[in-house]
């Protein structure tokens, strides 16, 4: 059975930083027209594969599955596959995402199998990491998706529209899988106690240390 992407949404969390709901509608992937090239840039090779005239579904399939592809470009190509009609292997995970509601805001931290990470204060202020920029930060985001991988086995895709980001007390945990988007949410101190969400939570407070100590946290004088 082939299932298609639901309809992307768009939110704005962050009230005085557009640059960063901008970049919090592309952690998710799922709004294929956000990564369509500019009138004004040259295509990338996988953006003419995905958006220009003669799309190809074996070439696109071949994207989607080789794993030295970024991983946010196999996730639209797996999309792109299930929008038009081909089938898709299910269960191979490609990024997570971890949503805290703050008294004052969204924090967001988002890490991809390639070891790429994006991290959105509550404030607006980001962090985009790339593999070769942060060694450790990647080592650590691959090690969340591997804590990952056993949740991912036991819940399915979401087959409804992105939801709005969640309210205290909850936490969300989205999972960008190669079959669609999947999600778990809970109260923040009842999802810290399950025994798989439990140790992600864990691993995405040890990244984000890492990240603000690296990354956010200003120079010291």
């Amino acid at each position: 059975m082939v299932s298609s992407p639901a309809t992307a949404q768009t939110f704005q969390p962050y009230a005085k930083a557009s640059a960063a709901n901008e970049i919090y509608d592309l952690l998710f992937c799922d709004n294929p027209t956000a990564f369509q090239p500019k009138s004004d840039d040259k295509p990338t090779d996988w953006q003419l594969l995905l958006f220009g005239p003669a799309q190809d579904p074996a070439r696109i399939a071949r994207l989607a599955g080789h794993s030295a592809t970024e991983s946010r470009v196999r996730v639209l190509a797996y999309n792109w596959l299930r929008t038009h009609g081909h089938e898709t292997p299910k269960g191979v995970l490609l990024g997570v995402i971890i949503e805290v509601p703050l008294d004052h805001g969204l924090d967001v931290l988002a890490a991809y199998a390639d070891g790429s990470v994006r991290y959105i204060n509550h404030t607006g202020k980001m962090a985009l990491i790339e593999p070769r920029g942060l060694p450790e930060a990647s080592v650590q985001a691959k090690r969340l998706i591997e804590l990952a991988q056993p949740i991912v086995a036991q819940i399915g895709p979401w087959d409804k529209a992105r939801l709005p980001p969640p309210a205290k007390p909850n936490i969300r945990l989205t999972f960008i899988v190669s079959d669609g988007l999947y999600f778990g949410e809970g109260p923040l101190e009842v999802m810290q106690q399950d025994g798989l969400a439990g140790p992600l939570i864990q691993q995405g407070a040890h990244m984000l240390s890492l990240i603000t100590d690296k990354v956010v946290a200003p120079p010291k004088s």
